[in-house]
């Protein structure tokens, strides 16, 4: 491999530009390549890597040798076809999230996977977040205890216009909880430390493309949900997703509760927040009042070139790809992070359609 790293793009659309925009910025890499059938989203591409050759068939473009690294962002019911051709070559491959969309393809790319010795790199960029890191990192420093509770929410905005409104669809997205909420899964399991063993969700659509209807097919996406994540160790974690709470200041607020303390982080006010039990009531330390309070702080990675659509989250990411693909190194978020963070998603789906909790192993096996 030369020294420049030469980077494919499958799938031109907004989250395969965003990866470009990335790439641009970074010291050692070019885009040499992109592959997209759809016409305007090559021509959007190419804006941005006006060198990369243009293919419309991803098997040319991993066969053409421009290229040392491919990052497949194309539609999520589509990654198991690209895939069974990425995970056989030698090639670096970066996949977006989620890995798939249902628990047999995920199985399958898990496989392949296993299958390889080029580096396979799974894009959960949520944990690299640097708020949501300095939680992660913290908790796991002991600074909250023994973690019993973790809970999410994100009230947002709906879901943005997609090519042929791929994303209104649960059959080609697995559905809003798997789509969206795959990262916040996979952050669940982190802080805890296992992964879940039973879920129960509750959810619907209420407000969002109710009236939107494709090719005789109405929108399906679920645009809000409670789901409530259980642990073998007893420990908890919660979910609460709204996508027509745009009015929110901060969208997105992680929590971690041990038997010492409590961690938050808020975006995108980028605050860390941090409280001790033991300093509840201390009013000499915590002001007037004596019911306790808590220290906080802005976390910025001041050395992040492009903060991009997840502040600076897939920056950190690519440089952490990057350096595992040139030093030989096993990858930071692996295929196995991607299927149980899709299972967890598929089962939450499953438990609000059928009003019932759901195991993982129903999924798993």
């Amino acid at each position: 491999m030369s020294k420049l790293l030469r980077y494919g793009i499958i799938g031109a659309g907004s989250m395969g530009r965003e990866h470009i925009q990335n790439l641009k910025v970074m010291d050692g890499v070019a885009v040499t390549a992109i592959c997209d059938p759809h016409v305007p989203s090559q021509q959007a591409a190419l804006a941005l890597a006006p060198e990369a050759k243009v293919f419309t068939d991803h098997n040319s473009m991993l066969s053409s040798g421009l290229i040392d690294a491919v990052i497949i962002a194309t539609p999520n019911d589509t990654h198991i076809e690209v895939l069974r051709d990425a995970l056989r070559t030698d090639l670096a491959v970066f996949v977006e999230k989620p890995l798939a969309t249902t628990a047999a393809d995920c199985k399958e790319i898990l496989d392949l996977g296993n299958a390889r010795k080029a580096l396979t790199w799974m894009g959960l960029e949520y944990r690299f977040m640097p708020p949501i890191n300095e939680v992660v990192q913290r908790t796991k420093a002991g600074e909250v205890g023994n973690v019993h509770h973790v809970s999410i929410r994100e009230h947002r905005e709906p879901f943005y216009p997609k090519v042929d409104n791929w994303n209104r669809f649960t059959a080609r997205t697995g559905g809003t909880l798997v789509e969206k909420c795959c990262h916040y899964f996979n952050l669940m399991d982190l802080v805890i430390g296992e992964h879940a063993t039973k879920v129960y969700a509750t959810g619907g659509q209420s407000v969002n493309f109710l009236d939107e209807v494709y090719d005789g097919k109405r929108a399906d996406m679920l645009d809000s949900a409670f789901v409530i994540l259980e642990y073998a160790s007893g420990k908890r974690a919660m979910l609460d997703l709204c996508m027509f709470g745009e009015g929110s200041h901060d969208k997105e607020i992680f929590t971690v509760v041990g038997d010492e303390g409590k961690l938050e982080s808020f975006l995108p006010s980028h605050i860390v927040r941090y409280s001790k039990r033991s300093d509840w009531g201390n009013a000499s330390q915590w002001g007037s009042g004596g019911k306790g309070g808590s220290q906080e702080r802005i976390v910025h990675d001041r050395n992040v070139k492009y903060l991009g659509a997840h502040y600076g989250a897939s920056y950190i990411e690519h440089l952490k790809f990057h350096k595992a693909v040139l030093d030989a190194s096993p990858a930071e978020v692996t295929l196995t992070d991607g299927v149980t963070s899709v299972a967890t998603g598929i089962a939450a789906q499953l438990s609000i359609a059928e009003g019932r909790p759901v195991l993982l192993s129903e999924i798993l096996g």
